[in-house]
């Protein structure tokens, strides 16, 4: 299969991507002066931009890939959701999966920017879990979602704010399981152990090595194996993509494992990769591909996004320059 040929295959899969969205906000300007007030930099505001994060991110790369994303989250019932909403629908992602809430705010990450330096981040967020009256009414909006429509693959996207519960988690995996639809998961910290049954685990090392308690780095292959093995014995995930850094990727599934190195780039951004590698190996699996292309093509394509500045997505176009002559199984 040529590269345009899998392109072609991701414009035919429905992908419900679940987990935690927010507005990423930013503040550019430049700065001439300190302030007589504090050693602080004055920033005279140039323009404000805002754009989609966390899971919204990577249902713009699954659109951007040419797949049908629907999005499926909680965000508070006030003007910040409103605007992300009114975000979504400028760029026709389906949003009949955000559930609003009276109880919780619209996460916002807002980045000052001064003299195309980042000097600030303000966060403003609730990451307490759902309630139950919560997850009944965000469940019953997934569910009616999944009865209506034809679902390839549902990605987890968990940034630890709260919307991907225990029991979300739990509920919508046996429902995957029932419908026979392949689960990706792009984990945190707080619910790390909680995925068991997918069919893709993809952390990084950090996350790894959170996960099993000790350090898991790729030069020590000894704690790395271990680490992995731990991992894939506790939640009985098919497949386990681990994403390397400036090492590239790690896959492994029953039968192999592949280390796919990384390419040689000039790096500007990393912000954003995670969220561009699990779009692409979701919709690899999705399309059926074996794992050395799931490891190949997600790391190919989380490498070229780190070379823009700002939380980008993957162009295709760069894809099919970049693998132009390849094939893929």
């Amino acid at each position: 299969m040529t590269i345009r040929e899998l392109l072609a295959e991701f414009r035919s899969k429905n992908v419900l991507v679940v987990g935690d969205v927010m507005i990423d906000a930013y503040m550019l300007g430049k700065v001439h002066r300190v302030s007589p007030e504090a050693p602080v930099p004055i920033v005279s505001l140039g323009k404000e931009d805002k754009r989609l994060g966390g899971a919204a991110n990577v249902a713009l790369n699954l659109q951007a890939l040419g797949a049908n994303p629907i999005l499926c989250a909680v965000v508070g019932d006030d003007q910040k959701g409103a605007e992300l909403i009114s975000i979504l629908d400028e760029q026709s992602i389906l949003s009949m999966g955000i559930v609003k809430s009276s109880n919780r705010v619209t996460t916002v990450k807002t980045r000052v920017i001064g003299n195309n330096q980042h000097l600030l981040r303000i966060d403003a967020e609730d990451t307490h879990g759902l309630s139950p009256q919560e997850e009944n009414d965000f469940l019953k909006a997934v569910i009616q979602i999944l009865d209506g429509h034809s679902i390839d693959a549902i990605i987890f996207e968990d940034y630890n704010k709260g919307v991907l519960t225990e029991k979300i988690i739990a509920e919508l995996i046996t429902e995957s399981k029932k419908r026979k639809i392949p689960t990706t998961v792009d984990p945190k910290k707080e619910h790390f152990w909680s995925y068991r049954g997918v069919t893709l685990f993809k952390p990084n090392l950090k996350e790894l090595s959170e996960g099993v308690g000790y350090p898991c780095a790729f030069s020590n292959r000894t704690e790395f194996d271990k680490g992995i093995a731990e991992m894939q014995n506790q939640l009985g995930n098919e497949i386990s993509f681990v994403t390397l850094s400036e090492h590239g990727v790690f896959i492994k599934n029953e039968k192999e494992h592949i280390h796919v190195p990384a390419h040689i780039r000039t790096i500007a951004d990393v912000s954003g990769a995670g969220d561009t590698v699990i779009a692409v190996a979701t919709l690899c699996l999705a399309s059926g591909v074996g794992i050395q292309t799931i490891a190949e093509l997600s790391n190919l394509a989380g490498g070229l996004v780190c070379e823009k500045s700002g939380v980008v997505t993957i162009e295709p176009d760069q894809l099919i320059r970049e693998c132009e002559g390849k094939n893929f199984e």
